[in-house]
C-alpha cells in the first residue's frame, strides 16, 4: 500500500465510524444538528446570514456506505455556512493590497496555506469573498479542483473556490471529510465541463456527508492527527524501498557479477586443469584463423602490469589482454537505399533498438552486407544506449557502428558476455566525448581473468541459477 492509499484508507476509515468507538453518553448526531439548525436560524434572524434554499431530503440512493446508529447524513450546507469566491475588478487596483491574504488554488497544496500572497486592500475587502479563520477552502475547479485547506486566520478568495465555516462543529473534523477519497471522488464524478472540470456552488452544497455527534468528532481528528505522522514515517521508509527496489536489481547484478570474475562464484576443481593450459591452446587457434583469413590479425598490446589488475584471482587463472580470446568487429552503416524491409537479404541491425532483455529484434535487412556478425557472436552497442549485449541466434547480421561484434575464441561465449556487462560502468567511464560511447580500443585492452574452460561452464550455470531464483 502506497503512504497516499494508506492515508486514504484512514480517512475512510474515519469517516465510517470505524476509527474510534462509539459512546452513548456522548449523545447523538440528531441532537448536534439540531442545535445547528437552531443557531443559523438565529444568526438569519440578527440578519448575520442570508436564509438559505430549502434543500431536498436525503434519498435511499444518496447514501454511499453505513455508519453506525449514532450518525446522522446530512447535506453540507445544513452545517455551515458556504460560499463561493469572487475577485475584485483588475481595473481597480486600489482594490489590491496587503491589509488581508486574497487566495486562488495555486496558495492551497496539501492542506498547506500560502498567506504570503497578493492580498487584497481594505478597500478591496468590500469586493471579496471573507472566509473567517477556521473555514475550510475547496478548490472547485480545473485540475486541482477537490484540494482543501483549513485556514488559520480570516482570508478573502477567488472565485475557483467554495468555503464552509461550520457552524457548533470541529472544523478539522470537516476538513478530513472534504479530503477524503469519498467527497473529491463525488466531486470529480458529478463536475461538469469538458476541457475543464467543475462543480457549482449548489451541487457542493448538496453533497451529503457522515455526520457524528460532536464528542466523538473531536476523538477522531485526534485519532487521525495521531496517525499523519506516523503515515509520513511509512512514507519516507516506503519511498527509500521504492529507490532501493530501483537499483537493487542492478546492483545485484554486478555483484553476482564480480563474485563471478573473481573466482568465488564456484570452486576450482584441479582436474579441470589450468588458464596457462588453456591460453596456449587459444593462442594456437587464433593463429590458425589468422592464417586461413577468418580473423583480423590484432596490433600486440603491452603485458598486463601489475597496476592494472584490479583483484586477486585463484590461482589456476590467468590474467590476460581481453583482445587475446577474442575477435572484435566495428559496425558500418548502410545508406537508406541499402536496406530495406521487405525481408531481402539479411537482417541489418543499427543499434540498442534492436536488442531488449538479451534478445535481438530484426526489422530491417540488407543485400548489400559487409560488417557482418554470425551466429554466437556477442552484440555489444557501444554509440547512444551503450552497454545492451545480446549472443546473436541469427547466421548472419549486417551491423551498424553503433554495434560491435565479439568472436570468442576458446572461451565460453557466455562467460565472455557476462564479464563485458561486468565492465560495462568501467567503459562508461573511458568515454572522451559528450556522448556516451565505448571505443573498441578500451574493449580490446580490458583486463580478461580467463578461468579453465569447464569452470567457465559452471560459473554460467551459477549465474543463470541465481538470476533465475532472484528473478534478475
Amino acid at each position: 500500500m502506497t503512504p497516499e492509499e494508506l492515508k486514504k484508507s484512514i480517512l475512510q476509515l474515519a469517516i465510517q465510524g470505524k476509527l474510534v468507538e462509539q459512546r452513548p453518553e456522548e449523545g447523538t448526531a440528531d441532537d448536534l444538528y439540531a442545535q445547528i439548525q437552531a443557531e443559523k436560524q438565529r444568526l438569519i434572524k440578527e440578519g448575520k446570514i442570508k436564509k438559505e434554499k430549502p434543500l431536498p431530503e436525503i434519498a435511499a440512493d444518496d447514501i454511499p456506505f453505513d455508519i453506525p446508529d449514532s450518525w446522522k447524513w446530512v447535506r453540507l450546507s445544513k452545517v455551515g455556512i458556504t460560499q463561493t469566491g469572487n475577485t475584485p475588478k483588475k481595473a481597480h487596483p486600489e482594490y489590491f493590497g496587503d491589509y488581508i491574504p486574497f487566495l486562488g488554488p495555486g496558495d492551497i497544496q496539501n492542506g498547506i496555506v500560502n498567506y504570503h500572497n497578493q492580498g487584497l486592500s481594505a478597500q478591496g475587502i468590500e469586493y471579496g469573498r471573507l472566509a473567517k479563520v477556521n473555514s475550510v477552502l475547496q478548490v472547485c475547479i480545473g485540475g486541482s479542483i477537490g484540494k482543501a485547506a483549513l485556514i488559520n486566520r480570516d482570508v478573502t478568495f477567488n472565485q475557483q473556490i467554495n468555503a464552509i465555516t461550520p457552524i457548533l462543529c470541529n472544523p478539522s473534523y470537516i476538513y478530513f471529510v472534504l479530503v477524503s477519497s469519498y467527497f473529491i471522488g463525488f466531486m470529480k464524478e458529478h463536475s461538469g465541463g469538458t476541457a475543464t472540470p467543475i462543480i457549482n456552488r449548489s451541487l457542493w452544497d448538496e453533497i451529503v456527508i457522515p455526520f457524528p455527534p460532536l464528542n466523538e468528532q473531536v476523538r477522531i481528528v485526534s485519532k487521525i492527527e495521531g496517525l499523519l505522522p506516523l503515515v509520513d514515517k511509512y512514507a519516507d521508509a516506503y519511498n527509500r524501498l521504492e529507490e532501493l527496489n530501483k537499483t537493487f536489481p542492478g546492483d545485484l547484478k554486478k555483484s553476482i557479477l564480480q563474485y563471478a570474475i573473481q573466482g568465488k562464484l564456484v570452486e576450482q576443481r584441479p582436474e579441470e586443469g589450468t588458464a596457462d593450459d588453456l591460453y596456449a591452446q587459444i593462442q594456437t587457434e587464433k593463429q590458425r584463423l589468422i592464417k586461413e583469413g577468418k580473423i583480423k590479425k590484432e596490433k600486440p598490446l603491452p603485458e598486463i602490469t601489475d597496476d592494472e589488475i584490479p583483484f586477486d584471482i585463484p590461482e589456476s587463472w590467468k590474467w590476460v589482454r581481453f583482445s587475446n580470446v577474442i575477435s572484435l568487429l566495428s559496425g558500418a552503416d548502410l545508406s537508406p537505399s541499402k536496406y530495406n524491409s521487405e525481408f531481402k537479404g539479411i537482417p541489418y541491425l543499427t543499434g540498442a533498438s534492436n536488442i531488449e532483455n538479451k534478445k535481438v529484434l530484426i526489422n530491417r535487412w540488407t543485400e548489400y552486407p559487409n560488417n557482418i556478425a554470425v551466429k554466437g557472436n556477442i552484440l555489444l552497442t557501444c554509440k547512444g544506449t551503450v552497454g545492451k549485449t545480446a549472443i546473436l541466434c541469427e547466421d548472419k547480421v549486417h551491423i551498424a557502428r553503433q554495434i560491435m561484434a565479439i568472436t570468442s575464441i576458446g572461451i565460453d561465449s557466455e562467460y565472455a558476455e557476462f564479464f563485458v556487462q561486468s565492465q560495462i560502468d568501467f567503459l562508461k567511464s573511458l568515454a572522451k566525448s559528450m556522448i556516451p560511447g565505448i571505443e573498441r580500443s578500451n574493449v580490446l585492452n580490458l583486463c580478461f581473468p580467463l578461468p579453465p574452460l569447464q569452470e567457465q561452464k559452471r560459473i554460467v550455470v551459477q549465474i543463470k541459477r541465481i538470476y533465475q531464483v532472484l528473478n534478475l
